[in-house]
């Protein structure tokens, strides 16, 4: 195998059961370079398509994984979710001479500890909001009273997506604090908090290649965190996604210099050592104090305003989700040569494509996600609009029974000529789709449709 680029077929096996992880695979199959696809454990979704293996491993599991990995003959492995990547998957593995796509452990700290990601961005100039870090509850209590500013409170570890408060308010941030310090939600996560200044304005997820030297971006994207319509409600792991995204084609020059840019200057000085997918969440805004609310964050952004600034909110380690199911089927170029770039130190050589069509995507999850999840009820899928894709992701197969198994159960993406059209797509596509307690957000891409429409 050349140590550069693909010029052969190779066995590859992705970690993880979620929709992400479908989505990746279901890119994979379609590259002229795919050998046998293995996905551990992968899903139901997995499980029905003839082009890949599920393997009944956890991804806890370094040792059996790896000697599946070796057994079978994988070429590339795949990684996921976060949390082996905190634990050091990708360490283990390399030792054992295994090519992997994904950052060590010390790289993926950007992600799994939110205050070294706070100190990176503030040593590499990189724009994001006022913070401290505070270890326990007395300290951060009399931080919050002190500081008006002080209102989105962040256990420092991974949280499945759940440690997150942005509030409104002092009473709102102490109950935050309560929850993480007092009640112990997210355990030894919530041993250090971030507490960080509110800002204002619109957000994007930007995906990079990183191969330890170069930087690729991926087309942007929009998540929807919050539970329910209007971004109301907890946030979640993310209840749907689009792309590409009008926010980032407007604010393009001053992300490529203030984000990607100091990105790329830390990799060339040793300051960073990062090969995989590097997932910065972007706010595009002012501080709370400076703007009377969200829309006028907003306002200042159309008459295009000078004062924005793209604020970092967070760095992840991996593909994001759902992100990846809304940018797989918009991906034009073989997904395959650009992971083996990526981890072997060759990205420079690739290029990457996007069909001209948008994506939106919408996850149908359990009614009372993220309280709780669906089990085992029978999931019935229609005919899908053409150019409509369904990834799995809390599901499984029994027999030939599809059943859920998880909050996150589907997620639904559809292409159109533009937004309008795909999200059009997207929501036919969600009624050929029925579980008991199926639940869904009615607006996703709602705001871009309207902003596209204005103009």
């Amino acid at each position: 195998m050349a140590t550069g680029s693909l010029n052969s077929k190779i066995n590859i096996m992705v970690v993880g059961g979620g929709g992400r992880e479908h989505a990746l695979c279901w890119k994979i199959a379609q590259s002229e370079f795919a050998g046998n696809i293995y996905c551990a454990p992968g899903n139901g979704g997995t499980a029905a398509d003839a082009r890949i293996t599920n393997i009944n491993l956890p991804v806890t599991d370094f040792a059996g994984l790896t000697d599946l990995a070796q057994d079978k003959k994988v070429d590339l492995i795949v990684i996921g979710p976060d949390n082996p990547l905190a634990d050091g998957i990708v360490d283990y593995m390399e030792e054992k001479g295994l090519t992997v796509f994904g950052p060590r452990k010390e790289a993926a700290k950007l992600e799994w500890s939110k205050a070294h990601s706070k100190e990176f961005m503030l040593k590499h100039e990189i724009p994001t909001a006022r913070f401290s870090v505070v270890k326990d509850f007395e300290s951060a209590h009399k931080f919050v009273k002190e500081n008006d500013w002080a209102r989105v409170i962040k256990a420092d570890g991974l949280a499945l997506g759940k440690g997150v408060f942005v509030c409104n308010n002092e009473g709102e941030a102490i109950d935050a604090l309560n929850a993480i310090f007092k009640e112990g939600r997210f355990g030894d996560a919530g041993s250090t908090v971030v507490i960080e200044e509110k800002l204002l304005g619109e957000e994007l997820s930007l995906l990079l290649l990183i191969d330890g030297k170069t930087v690729m971006p991926l087309s942007a994207c929009q998540d929807h965190k919050r539970r329910y319509d209007g971004d109301k409600g907890p946030n979640t792991g993310g209840m749907g996604a689009y792309s590409p995204v009008r926010l980032f084609d407007k604010n393009q020059s001053a992300i490529e210099t203030q984000v990607i840019k100091p990105i790329e200057e830390a990799l060339k000085k040793g300051t960073l050592d990062f090969k995989g997918m590097l997932f910065a969440g972007i706010l595009v805004g002012v501080p709370a104090d400076t703007a009377t609310d969200a829309s006028a964050a907003t306002e200042k952004n159309e008459s295009k305003d000078q004062g924005l600034t793209p604020y970092v909110l967070e760095f992840n380690a991996r593909f994001g989700d759902p992100e990846t199911q809304a940018l797989m089927p918009r991906l034009k170029s073989d997904i395959l040569p650009l992971l083996w770039a990526s981890a072997k130190g060759s990205l420079s050589s690739e290029q990457i494509e996007w069909h001209d069509k948008a994506s939106v995507c919408v996850v149908l999850s359990a009614e009372n996600y993220p309280e709780s999840s669906s089990k085992g009820k029978t999931i019935e899928v229609g005919n899908l609009p053409a150019d409509a894709f369904v990834f799995h992701a809390g599901t499984q197969l029994d027999g030939d029974k599809l059943l859920t198994n998880g909050g996150r159960v589907l997620a639904l993406t559809a292409l159109g000529d533009t937004i309008e059209s795909a999200r059009e797509n997207a929501y036919k596509a969600v009624k050929q789709i029925k579980f008991a307690d199926m639940s869904c957000r009615s607006d996703i891409a709602l705001k871009e449709v309207g902003q596209c429409l204005s103009t």
